[in-house]
């Protein structure tokens, strides 16, 4: 199992393994809830196995405290064109309710930190709901941008299945 240190006495990250599967699918079901997107959950654990340790199109890591389960956290790379240079994209960093504020969040992002460093990357990104305030001021506190100039979009379901068969 491979693991990375933090500067928080026994709390550290490791790789999320195969056999993570259901403990990982059950915490995005937590996430979705705390997001009140539970309804956006369509995927399945297989879908999750098979796109992180199949395909690879993501990487998770599971943070512990005193080996207890805290959160995850799933990422990919990106890349910029501005840059000519990989980015690390933050999908989803979740942390239990009860272990929030204890400075686990500023930790994960140092790890990841370090994990974009080895990869070259030259920025990291993510998105956060725009009433989700505790986040914001977090990210805000660390130094983080609001890309204000930016807005995302998003193509699923029936408009996608046009897309992918050459019909819109």
């Amino acid at each position: 199992m491979e693991y990375f240190n933090t500067n928080i006495e026994n709390f550290k990250l490791r790789k999320a393994e195969e056999r993570d599967i259901s403990l990982v699918y059950s915490l995005i079901k937590e996430m979705a809830e705390y997001e009140k997107l539970s309804h956006e959950v369509v995927g399945t654990e297989e879908i999750l196995r098979k796109s992180v340790f199949e395909k690879r199109r993501a990487e998770i890591l599971i943070p512990e405290y005193n080996g207890e389960v805290v959160g995850y956290v799933v990422f990919f790379y990106n890349f910029s064109t501005f840059n000519c240079a990989p980015g690390l994209y933050i999908e989803d960093i979740f942390i239990k309710k009860e272990f929030r504020k204890n400075g686990f969040g500023r930790e994960i992002f140092n790890v990841l930190g370090k994990i974009a460093k080895e990869e070259d990357c030259q920025r990291m990104e993510w998105t956060c709901l725009d009433w989700n305030e505790p986040a914001r001021k977090f990210y805000a506190s660390m130094g983080a941008e609001r890309m204000e100039d930016w807005t995302n979009h998003r193509i699923s379901g029936e408009v996608l299945e046009k897309l992918k068969n050459g019909n819109n």
